[in-house]
């Protein structure tokens, strides 16, 4: 076997990623912020790929959190579109991938195009079974938790464990098994609040248009290591 690459059969089933760095890249180097992003959602496209050869059946990236809405309208517009490119150009390439694409997030304060756009990609590969992407745009941990309580509040069902873990944005996939973030930080930063609370972490130095197979088979062979308690012994 080839140095680096994935050495272990257990590897998570479900992989949450926390995208960090792209404007801290581009400063370094030199250039503007928008070619940062660019960088980080060509970076999704080759993870996404990486992932899928590794045998990880869902991988949950956040992309836009409740927060970013702070960012100058100018830098909001451009992820706004980029967001958008990836749920209509790259449609092609998820149907051809067997990918299943979903968005989670509260989506009534994005454009209607852009709310149309999810829905369709959404619609047309809800049946794709290879794998699956969700996509986290105007997203909080702490939301997510509000909105499934107020789901449950709707139903007229008791606010237990049980109950929220059916009512959250992320209820029919498994909870994260591992969650990487990249550029140093050492924190959620409200990224899977509720599902994350036995979720393995790894953090790494490099900026996020800087992760490369060589990390991310660090990480997954890294995970395969560890032994996971729950709690237990």
């Amino acid at each position: 076997m080839k140095k680096n690459q994935i050495q272990q059969k257990n590897v998570p089933y479900h992989l949450g990623i926390i995208m960090d760095g792209n404007r801290r890249w581009a400063k370094e180097r030199g250039k503007t912020t928008y070619q940062g992003h660019k960088a980080g959602y060509d970076k999704l496209v080759d993870v996404g790929r990486w992932a899928i050869e590794a045998g990880v059946k869902v991988v949950t990236v956040y992309a836009f959190s409740t927060e970013n809405w702070q960012r100058s309208k100018k830098e909001v517009g451009y992820l706004m579109n980029l967001l958008k490119r990836g749920v209509t150009k790259e449609l092609k390439r998820f149907k051809a991938d067997g990918i299943k694409l979903r968005v989670i997030g509260k989506r009534s304060e994005l454009s209607q195009d852009l709310q149309a756009a999810i829905k369709r990609a959404e619609a047309e590969t809800k049946d794709l079974t290879a794998g699956t992407l969700n996509i986290a745009i105007n997203y909080g941990g702490r939301l997510d938790i509000i909105e499934a309580a107020k789901k449950l509040v709707r139903q007229k069902k008791s606010l237990t464990i049980e109950n929220m873990n059916k009512a959250h944005w992320l209820a029919d996939c498994p909870d994260p098994d591992l969650i990487i973030r990249t550029s140093g930080e050492q924190r959620l930063s409200g990224f899977m609040t509720w599902q994350a609370a036995y979720s393995e972490f790894i953090f790494l130095k490099n900026h996020w248009p800087s992760f490369t197979q060589k990390d991310f088979n660090y990480c997954v062979n890294s995970y395969c290591k560890r032994h996971r308690r729950f709690g237990g012994n």
